[in-house]
C-alpha cells in the first residue's frame, strides 16, 4: 500500500488529491494549517489517513509531520508538495514583505518539506515527489510576476532534483495545472494593497476586483486528481505533467512563439564564440 503526504488540503486541488488517494484503498497524510479541515477526511478513513495541522513555514511542524507519517505508516512513499496561495501585482507595485512570504510558502516550504522526506526515500531507495507549479509560470501574465517567478523557481529545482534522485531510485516531477474550479481565485489570491494606475490596462483586469474568473474555471478537481495519481504512480512519471486543455494549448503556443524567436536570432545568438 502506497503511503502519500499531501501539503495543503483543505480545499482545490490537494483536497481532490487526498479524496481519490484514500478512494484507492492507499494511505494519505492529509495536511493543512488548520487540522481541523481535514479532519472529515480522516473520520471516513480512520485505518488509512491520518490529518496533521501542518503550516509548511514552520520547520518544527515540518519536521513534526514527517515523523508522525512515518510513525503511522511506516514511509512516506510520494511527498506531494501543493501547499500555496497566489499573488497578484504589477512587479512594481509587489510589497518586499508579501513576496517575501510568497516565496516562503510557495517554494521554501516546498523544499522544507523535500529535504524532511528525502533521507527516508533515500534509505529505501524508492520514492516519489510531486511538486505543483502552475501554468502561470509559462505564460507569464501581467500582473502575475512574483507568482510566475516561484512556480517557475519550484520547476527549476525539480528539474535539476529529478536528474539527482534519478539515479537513487526516487522520481519526481511537476505538474501545471490551468484553471480548475478551486478557491484559487477567491480565498486563496492575495494582491498588493497598491495599484498604479499606469498599469491599469495590463495588470489591472487581473486584480481580484476585476477578475470574473472564479466559479467559472473549466477544469474538474477531481478529474485533475485521478490524473495526478496515474501520472506519479506511472512506470515512467513525466517531468512535467501539464493538466487541462487551456494549460496545454497555452503551453504549446508558448513553446512555438519562442522557437520563432529563436530562430529569428539564430544569427547574432551564435556569433559569440571566439
Amino acid at each position: 500500500m502506497t503511503t502519500w503526504l499531501i501539503t495543503g488540503c483543505s480545499t482545490g486541488l490537494g483536497r481532490a488529491l487526498a479524496a481519490a488517494v484514500l478512494a484507492e484503498g492507499d494511505n494519505a497524510v492529509v495536511t493543512a494549517r488548520d487540522a481541523g479541515k481535514v479532519q472529515d477526511l480522516a473520520d471516513a478513513h480512520p485505518e488509512t489517513a491520518l490529518a496533521l495541522a501542518l503550516d509548511v513555514t514552520d520547520a518544527a511542524q515540518v519536521t513534526d509531520a514527517v515523523a508522525r507519517a512515518e510513525e503511522r505508516f511506516g514511509e512516506v512513499d510520494v511527498l506531494v508538495n501543493n501547499a500555496g496561495y497566489g499573488y497578484r501585482a504589477a512587479v512594481e507595485e509587489g510589497d518586499e514583505a508579501d513576496v517575501q512570504r510568497l516565496f516562503d510558502t510557495n517554494f521554501f516550504g516546498a523544499v522544507a518539506m523535500i529535504k524532511a522526506v528525502l533521507p527516508g526515500m533515500r534509505g529505501r531507495r524508492s520514492g516519489t515527489i510531486v511538486n505543483i507549479s502552475s501554468i502561470g509560470a509559462r505564460i507569464t501574465p501581467p500582473g502575475s510576476g512574483y507568482y510566475a517567478a516561484v512556480k517557475a523557481a519550484l520547476e527549476g529545482l525539480t528539474g535539476s532534483l529529478r536528474a539527482e534522485l534519478e539515479p537513487l531510485g526516487i522520481r519526481a516531477m511537476a505538474v501545471e495545472p490551468g484553471l480548475f474550479r478551486t478557491d484559487f481565485a477567491g480565498r486563496s489570491l492575495t494582491q498588493s494593497a497598491e495599484a498604479i494606475a499606469d498599469y491599469a490596462s495590463t495588470a489591472g483586469p487581473r486584480r481580484k476586483e476585476n477578475d470574473t474568473v472564479h466559479g467559472t474555471q473549466p477544469g474538474d478537481p477531481d478529474k485533475a486528481a485521478r490524473a495526478m495519481i496515474e501520472a506519479a504512480t506511472s512506470a515512467t512519471p513525466p517531468a512535467l505533467l501539464v493538466l487541462g486543455p487551456d494549460a496545454v494549448q497555452l503551453f504549446g503556443s508558448v513553446l512555438d512563439a519562442q522557437r520563432a524567436e529563436l530562430e529569428r536570432w539564430r544569427e547574432l545568438s551564435t556569433s559569440t564564440d571566439y
